[in-house]
């Protein structure tokens, strides 16, 4: 089984978070957003990763710590890293051509700014599954249209009229990914594109219409961090998860002086609390110090240096200085506020 993984974006809605550290790899609980994501997806496929491929965007972003940090990823689920770039954003269909080369076998293509929650076996019936959720306002996503024999005939991207409630999330599976590789590639050839891109869904629809037959893969949990708010939330509910399986999630090394923890709470190493109160719903990264300050329902990244504040959903970067008596704020790395 491969995993492929197109990460090629820059974030924009994440920014000023994403200006400094790509998105998939800004830690949600102590764990960056793709780790978690491919992780829990091979606990879901409950068999060997031969391969993990990776489609980055340029150089100057996506550089060699995040390479290593992609590699060490593999290598601890015993597969091999495969890197690829994406130089220039042509759409879903464009990016996961870009890995061409690793288009053979089972895999699943997942994109990394989503996390889920899920456990299933894999239709052995279906030549694909695409993941999905019930929604309450289908209107706002790509749904999949179903026929009699719950396998998917269409979908349809932001349906004016009720098709179904059930959005797609991002997740695929194809038994012979090869075959999606081949559409894809008259995508490109005859330049089919929808908005300016080449797209993903132009090749399940050619798929389906050479007989491939697609069913849905439902998930328990599906968790977005597209923005802060977002982001925030999944934060929040990955650390309810975390709790629930019993995830020690407080380092060791942690220094508390007249602090307390409610927890759920992800504390990193080296973090030192004075005279403060974290928790619940917090994620404090390495070498955090946070004096005389109230966190609660908050996504800090590592070493910030927080004093007087007051803090509920808000979202910190690295390094960050702040002192102040702000609430629900947006900070960038380096970013000082005193």
């Amino acid at each position: 089984m491969k995993i492929i993984v197109p990460m090629a974006g820059r974030g924009s809605r994440l920014r000023p978070h994403s200006l400094t550290v790509p998105k998939p790899l800004i830690p949600v609980a102590g764990k960056p957003i793709v780790h978690r994501l491919v992780e829990d997806i091979a606990k879901i496929l409950k068999e060997p990763i031969e391969e993990i491929a990776f489609i980055l965007g340029d150089e100057a972003f996506f550089g060699a710590e995040v390479v290593k940090s992609l590699e060490e990823l593999a290598q601890g689920l015993g597969a091999k890293a495969t890197i690829y770039r994406q130089d220039k954003p042509l759409g879903t269909g464009h990016a996961i051509m870009c890995a061409k080369e690793s288009l053979s076998g089972p895999a699943v293509i997942a994109y990394a700014d989503t996390l889920i929650r899920a456990d299933f076996d894999l239709d052995p019936t279906a030549d694909a599954v695409i993941w999905v959720k019930q929604v309450d306002q289908p209107e706002a996503f790509g749904v999949v249209k179903m026929n009699a024999n719950n396998e998917i005939t269409e979908l349809v991207e932001k349906p004016t009229q009720f098709v179904s409630d059930l959005a797609v999330i991002g997740i695929y599976y194809f038994k012979e990914v090869g075959n999606l590789k081949k559409e894809l590639q008259n995508v490109l050839d005859n330049n089919i594109q929808n908005g300016g891109e080449y797209q993903i869904n132009d090749g399940i629809k050619a798929m389906m219409q050479q007989g491939s037959i697609f069913k849905t893969g439902s998930v328990d949990q599906w968790m977005d961090c597209g923005n802060k708010n977002v982001t925030v939330e999944t934060n929040t509910r990955m650390l309810g998860f975390l709790e629930k399986d019993q995830v020690n999630m407080v380092a060791s090394n942690v220094r508390l002086d007249n602090a307390t923890i409610i927890p759920p709470c992800y504390i990193g190493e080296d973090v030192i609390l004075k005279n403060a109160t974290v928790g619940p719903n917090v994620s404090l990264g390495k070498g955090c110090h946070v004096s005389n300050s109230t966190i609660k329902n908050s996504l800090v990244q590592t070493h910030a240096h927080l004093t007087n504040a007051k803090l509920d959903n808000a979202m910190i970067g690295n390094h960050v200085k702040f002192n102040g008596d702000f609430t629900s704020i947006s900070i960038g790395d380096y970013s000082v506020l005193e």
